[in-house]
């Protein structure tokens, strides 16, 4: 019976499939150790071998090391344990991987500089508290100081990047993007004019009407008459852009006059910056949000439409 045959290291390399080299050095290791030896001193194997040997090389292809193996083949240490601790260790290696595909992807996509791959690397390699901070300062440095700021939590929380512990290759590209847009300082100053202006707009004491800030009015009032196709300096345009600006009005307390209308012009320009829309482009991908919608037609549209209305 098999459980009683003995197999020469020939005999037991064309069952396993492994080499001849390949047995030997298991066995030099005592990992896979004979169970006895031939007069000429050839080592012998019994069948308990072959299971062995499948084990070994199993544990071999799923990366584990050869201390590690033969404690479990030894019964020294659980399968299970040493399993789930191999499947931890993968686990920190492909998101490694993954950073460093996303790094290596984005030089290749934007032809970056030595010094721009540097930055990448290192932006992709932050820890999450690190990248917390990183994203804390950038968001201190556009609300922090205005009177209204208790009002924006709700707008910072919307404004921040939660990459998961598995980012996908495009989300830690997204993110390094980002990040790069947050250390920007002309950014910072061109998000610091809208908060300011958003700022402007909060809710006063003796508000009783709607509180939408102008953003928010613009898109519902001229988002349809772009979509309907009339044209920003025709008279169907009028009645559009004087409701708009009377909200306005409305939200600074001040008369709807020429001055106004060029102040909400420059309002409009400054949400309008494409750098705005991009910050939230990659938002959305980081944080797997759909995509929003582009609200540059819409701002086009209404910023035409107050400078062919307003006198220079």
């Amino acid at each position: 019976m098999d459980g009683d045959t003995l197999y020469s290291i020939g005999e037991l390399a064309r069952r396993t499939g492994l080499t001849v080299k390949t047995i030997r050095f298991y066995s030099d290791r005592e990992i896979v150790a004979p169970t006895d030896r031939s007069p000429a001193g050839y080592r012998l194997y019994s069948i308990d071998a072959v299971a062995r040997l499948d084990l070994v090389r199993t544990l071999r292809e799923l990366g584990l090391d050869l201390p590690t193996i033969r404690k479990v083949v030894d019964h020294e240490l659980s399968l299970p344990e040493v399993a789930a601790a191999h499947a931890d260790a993968l686990a920190v290696q492909i998101r490694v991987l993954r950073l460093r595909r996303a790094v290596l992807t984005a030089v290749a996509e934007r032809g970056s500089t030595p010094e721009e791959t540097e930055l990448m690397h290192r932006l992709a390699q932050l820890s999450e508290d690190e990248r917390r901070r990183l994203i804390g300062d950038f968001l201190d440095a556009v609300f922090g100081g205005l009177d209204a700021a208790p009002a924006f939590t709700g707008v910072m929380r919307s404004m921040t990047p939660e990459l998961p512990d598995n980012p996908e290759a495009e989300q830690v590209q997204a993110w390094v993007e980002l990040a790069e847009m947050s250390l920007d300082p002309d950014f910072r100053a061109v998000v610091r004019r809208m908060a300011e202006g958003l700022a402007a707009e909060q809710p006063r004491s003796d508000m009783t009407g709607p509180r939408r800030d102008i953003t928010a009015a613009v898109r519902d009032q001229a988002g349809p008459a772009l979509t309907a196709g009339i044209d920003p300096a025709s008279p169907q345009a009028d009645p559009i852009v004087a409701e708009f600006t009377a909200h306005y009005a409305y939200l600074l307390g001040r008369p709807d006059d020429v001055e106004l209308r060029r102040r909400l012009a420059t309002r409009l320009e400054s949400v309008n910056d494409p750098r705005r829309e991009r910050y939230l482009q990659l938002l959305a991908v980081v944080n797997g949000w759909p995509a929003p919608e582009s609200l540059a037609p819409v701002f086009d549209w209404s910023v035409q439409a107050l400078r062919v209305r307003t006198p220079q």
